[in-house]
């Protein structure tokens, strides 16, 4: 990047949903906001030190492998801590299933 001139860098944790199969998760980028020293400012999106392009653009599903993700606005899974889903296999609720509709008397015949 030669005639360009780093402003700032910051770290953005960019939170996704696939749309094929719903899984939601989260990738961290470093962004680096720069300035060609025209006037112009733009950013620059790296992952582990790779230049990637912005999200979703290119954003692939760790689960399924899709490549129909969409973003949720920065902060979006901190506020909905339910979305994400549990690492590691999910433990069954041992708790016993009752309904809420009673059960009719038995009428004997005599």
């Amino acid at each position: 990047m030669r005639g360009v001139t780093s402003l700032a860098e910051e770290h953005r944790n960019v939170p996704f949903e696939c749309r094929g199969c719903w899984h939601v998760w989260e990738e961290e980028y470093l962004v680096r906001h720069v300035d060609d020293r025209h006037g112009g400012e733009s950013e620059v999106w790296l992952v582990a030190g790779q230049r990637v392009p912005p999200p979703p653009h290119g954003a692939l599903c760790p689960h399924c492998g899709s490549q129909q993700a969409t973003t949720f606005p920065d902060g979006y899974l901190s506020r909905h801590p339910e979305l994400i889903p549990p690492i590691g296999p999910v433990v069954p609720d041992a708790t016993p299933l009752i309904s809420p509709v009673r059960k009719r008397a038995a009428h004997h015949l005599t």
